[in-house]
């Protein structure tokens, strides 16, 4: 009955989001404010509707109702609670219900407190919101429907795909999919503009902090998802340009650059078009993300490998939208008049070079992406795309744009002073040049280059301290004003520098454990000692562990630094039961330094085991910095300046009018 209750109202949603899709739209067009009204009505009916909807896929997995063929197919009666819940999105039907419940939680938000927002643009904005709802439902009820039921239900179910059993990956797909489809609000907020003719700064103000919302998700999604692969799949690396990773990246930075764009477009009524085209394909990417993972074109363990037949309606969908918002685009090119001037040298241009640099990165992780897929279609010859191209194209792009953020906002609008930026940037380029020479003179060995690219996020970390010190005058002006001038200090200026200081400790992250990271793989019997990085490894031997639904061989590295004995790692190989499917856990040991982490391999005949053993210098920074870089948002989505919507308009205003820029 539970099932039966959650296939209505699936059905139900459908409707109400058609609903939403025709007449706030159709009343937006007549100037019927009563039409326009039902947007905001119908799209918090459809999120209740469809909160009923997971809740009743949720029950059935709770509760192993093995008649549900969803159930059956990815759960089964021994997994922990914990897995049994998120079995419910680890699989293709279950996803795209939390896909279509995020995008209604979205629609419904804006329903809510998008109260200031001009009642026109509203509609249109929960119009187009509805009509992606509205295409993702009907695939679902089609195509995947999550409720189909089979009779006799069978005693046991099948279970949930072993690598997927992990805390981590039980978190992991929301918050992606809070980014993936956050960025649908950004996109009918740009086709709700095209369609009603507004578009100022405004806009860019109603838009900027629901793009912020789902950047901030995105990025962790993707942070927990890298942290993920690394202690789980054994393999000692923390990003591999899989192109199922890559699916979730490229949305990523067209969304940073949306970002900046939408800054310029607030603050000087300039980069219309840009901001517009950025909103329409960051959306785009995230469609075509859930295309390659749902299509069956891809083999990853990211993938969700289903019928090809469904991977062609979800195309069908993405050059529905695409395409409409593009010829909609194309159409009122007219109406995208450009606003005030500015010189190269600005913060406008320091923002436009960004913008420049992230969005040719996206191009190249684009193409190297999808340029396998579409030569194997044509030809059917099957190249690999892998690491060496990405870090060949995409990297090099990163280094000026790194050296350029401190100065963008040091920078004046309309017309900057780069040696003036260069002034007050002198502690920074003090700090990071020691830096440099520092890591010169511990590293002793290793590329060349790796204390300059460390250097840059010490850079970047650097010119965001210096940028809230000359905001605040430190060192200039007496310490009672300095402190004054921090508590009037927009949380939008904090946030900004925040987020910075994340990516300069990322990047730290990034290059510490690329340029100095050490491997080592031997065969180890009880008794043996291996040495690495400093560390001495002796292996105890393996022990067997029965665990909630699978089998574990436990093995036991005591780790001794300088004599004495620093922890025991504890590696090991599971067998789940069912599906009967083997997996890795790594042993490691966390440190500031670095981490020493160790994979326990095969066994082999003379009874020694395959060891694979790493340190990985400074690696947790690059999580730690992604964190930081999601706080910076969420201080920034504080600001009262950043709320959602726009200020109030006095009563007297027959139209509505820039906000001001501050």
């Amino acid at each position: 009955m539970i099932a039966e209750i959650g296939h209505f109202t699936l059905i139900l949603a459908l409707g109400v989001s058609l609903v939403q899709t025709i007449l706030p739209i159709w009343g937006a067009q007549r100037g019927d404010l009563s039409l326009m009204q039902v947007g905001s009505a119908a799209a918090q009916a459809q999120f209740m509707l469809l909160l009923v909807t997971f809740a009743a896929l949720t029950v059935a997995y709770v509760t192993s109702d093995f008649s549900v063929e969803n159930v059956l197919q990815n759960s089964h009666s021994a997994k922990p609670m914990l897995y049994k819940i998120s079995g419910v999105w680890g699989n293709h039907e279950g996803s795209m219900v939390l896909w279509v419940l995020t995008l209604a939680l979205f629609g419904s938000a804006v329903a809510l407190f998008g109260r200031n927002l001009p009642p026109d643009l509203k509609a249109n904005v929960l119009g187009v919101q509805g009509s992606i709802s509205a295409a993702f439902l009907a695939f679902i009820i089609f195509t995947s429907n999550p409720f189909n039921r089979i009779h006799p239900a069978p005693f046991e179910g099948s279970g949930l795909n072993p690598i997927l059993q992990d805390p981590a990956l039980s978190f992991h797909p929301p918050f992606l999919y809070a980014g993936y489809v956050g960025f649908s609000i950004a996109f009918s907020f740009a086709v709700a503009a095209l369609i009603s003719g507004r578009i100022d700064p405004a806009w860019a103000r109603w838009v900027r902090p629901w793009t912020l919302a789902a950047w901030m998700f995105l990025t962790l999604g993707i942070s927990m998802g890298s942290w993920w692969a690394y202690y789980e799949l054994g393999w000692g690396g923390w990003w591999f340009w899989d192109p199922v990773e890559n699916a979730s990246f490229m949305p990523w930075l067209a969304g940073t650059a949306l970002l900046h764009s939408a800054i310029v477009m607030e603050k000087r009524d300039a980069l219309k078009v840009w901001t517009i085209l950025l909103a329409i394909l960051t959306f785009s990417l995230s469609l075509m993300g859930t295309f390659l993972v749902r299509s069956g074109v891809l083999t990853s363990v990211h993938a969700f490998a289903v019928d090809p037949a469904r991977g062609v309606f979800i195309l069908a969908i993405m050059i529905f939208f695409t395409g409409g918002a593009l010829a909609l685009f194309a159409g009122r090119a007219q109406v995208l008049r450009q606003g005030g001037l500015f010189a190269p040298i600005s913060r406008e241009g320091a923002l436009i070079l960004n913008n420049l640099l992230i969005t040719t990165g996206c191009a190249a992780v684009f193409v190297g992406t999808l340029y396998p897929l579409a030569l194997e279609s044509v030809t059917g010859e099957k190249i690999s795309v892998g690491p060496p191209f990405f870090n060949a194209t995409f990297v090099p792009l990163m280094i000026p744009l790194l050296v350029a953020v401190p100065y963008g906002p040091l920078l004046a609008w309309k017309r900057g002073d780069i040696l003036g930026a260069t002034q007050r940037l002198w502690i920074a380029i003090a700090l990071t040049a020691l830096a440099i020479i520092a890591t010169y003179a511990m590293s002793g060995s290793g590329p060349w280059l790796a204390p300059l690219a460390l250097g840059l996020g010490v850079w970047v970390i650097m010119g965001a301290v210096s940028e809230i010190g000359f905001r605040v005058k430190a060192f200039r002006a007496p310490w009672d004003e300095v402190l004054r001038r921090l508590r009037n200090l927009p949380r939008s200026a904090y946030g900004t520098a925040t987020a910075h200081i994340g990516v300069g400790v990322m990047v730290i992250g990034i290059v510490g454990t690329s340029a100095w990271q050490s491997e080592k793989i031997i065969a180890m019997s009880p008794g043996d000692t291996s040495e690495i990085a400093g560390y001495s490894l002796t292996f105890s031997g393996v022990v067997p562990q029965k665990g909630p639904n699978y089998n574990e061989q436990i093995g036991t590295f005591v780790v001794t630094e300088d004599g004495a004995e620093l922890t025991r790692l504890h590696p090991s190989k599971r067998m789940y039961v069912a599906p009967p499917q083997a997996t890795t856990e790594a042993g490691i040991h966390a440190a500031w330094s670095g981490d020493l982490y160790a994979v326990l391999g095969d066994e082999l005949k003379d009874g020694a085991y395959t060891v694979r053993m790493y340190f990985n210098p400074l690696v947790r920074l690059i999580w730690i910095g992604t964190v930081i870089m999601f706080l910076g948002g969420l201080i920034s989505l504080t600001d009262r300046r950043l709320r959602v919507g726009a200020p109030k308009r006095s009563r007297a205003a027959t139209a509505p009018q820039p906000v001001p820029a501050e």
